[in-house]
């Protein structure tokens, strides 16, 4: 389990980066510590999760053409992002259909891909209901942990 001091650790390595999100996860308690713009962090500790704990990593820049690279995501829009270190897979199999395309109307809890990590499959499902605006990794790329996958649009 971890102490403050651990979370005050983690607070303070991620104040002087661009870092704006970290999870961790150690002996079953997730604990998640989120940046918005230029407020403080705000710490939030979660239920452990059955999936690969993940490790702070550097955000991977977005793609060229996508919604995240021209500035971000739309007034409104929510980011979906990748919480744990992975290949990104679109559908459950090369030769089933993605998921989700954009345009698609999403429920929360629906899967919307699939990180392959260490030979596991990891599920990512949507925290809400909305309209998928845009995909933000290709199929088959690896991924870092914190890095937009998704854009989506609240219902």
């Amino acid at each position: 389990m971890m102490n403050i001091k651990d979370v005050k650790d983690l607070i303070d390595l991620i104040q002087g980066t661009d870092v704006v999100e970290v999870e961790v996860e150690r002996a079953g308690a997730r604990i998640k510590i989120r940046r918005d713009g230029a407020a403080q962090p705000v710490v939030t500790t979660v239920a452990a999760l059955p999936a690969v704990a993940a490790t702070p990593a550097a955000v991977a820049p977005p793609v060229p053409g996508t919604a995240a690279a021209a500035g971000g995501p739309a007034a409104g829009a929510v980011l979906v992002t990748a919480p744990l270190v992975g290949r990104f897979y679109r559908s459950p199999s090369p030769d089933a259909g993605p998921y989700v395309e954009v345009g698609d109307r999403v429920r929360k809890g629906q899967v919307l891909c699939i990180i392959e990590a260490m030979k596991l499959m990891n599920q990512i499902e949507a925290e809400q209901g909305g309209t998928v605006r845009a995909i933000l990794v290709d199929d088959g790329k690896a991924v870092e942990f914190g890095e937009p996958l998704f854009e989506i649009e609240p219902a």
